[in-house]
């Protein structure tokens, strides 16, 4: 091949592979408008289950600047009559865990939900499952307060076996809750 006909090829190959390109964003982008809806609705229902796990009849969203989130951890108070429902994104081993904390009026923790995680399974996600495991985890914060840490760093929490960043992370977020509601009063 001379010069220009390996410039024609190049050009070539740019443009089809511009064109292909083009195409498969046109279609992720149209899928994304189909599904975005769906998953808003979704996360909007497992925040109010959650909401609901751990302050009972729920309650009423804050307005963000209205609370104190030094840790940059919270993301939205839920206040009721009988307490607070926190909504908290601490980082995890292997990415963020979306997790509501109820507080008491009392500064203390009523319970944990935690709404989404991408853990490791079988060590960091039994912090959300409904086996006795996860369960006992998670009911292990309900009636504490202060400041908290694990036992391997010589606080109070059991940390999940094979799990201490997972449930170092969901300690930090419990203790994020527990300032966010203390800065309230």
């Amino acid at each position: 091949m001379n010069g220009k006909q390996t410039a024609k090829y190049v050009i070539r190959l740019g443009v089809t592979l511009f064109l292909i390109t083009a195409i498969v964003a046109a279609a992720l982008a149209c899928v994304n408008s189909i599904t975005a809806p769906r998953i808003a609705a979704e996360t909007e229902r497992k925040t109010q289950e959650a909401i609901e796990k751990v302050l009972p009849g729920g309650g009423k969203a804050l307005e963000p600047g209205s609370y104190d989130d030094q840790g940059g951890l919270v993301t939205q108070v839920y206040a009721s009559d009988t307490g607070y429902a926190v909504k908290v994104a601490p980082s995890g081993f292997d990415g963020t865990i979306t997790m509501m904390v109820g507080v008491g009026l009392d500064g203390k923790v009523l319970g944990i939900s935690i709404i989404s995680h991408t853990e490791t399974a079988g060590l960091g996600a039994v912090a959300a499952s409904d086996t006795p495991d996860g369960e006992s985890f998670r009911q292990q914060f309900k009636g504490l307060s202060g400041t908290l840490s694990v036992k391997k760093d010589g606080g109070t929490v059991d940390q999940l076996s094979g799990a201490t960043v997972t449930s170092r992370g969901v300690t930090r977020g419990v203790n994020a809750a527990l300032a966010c509601v203390a800065g309230l009063g």
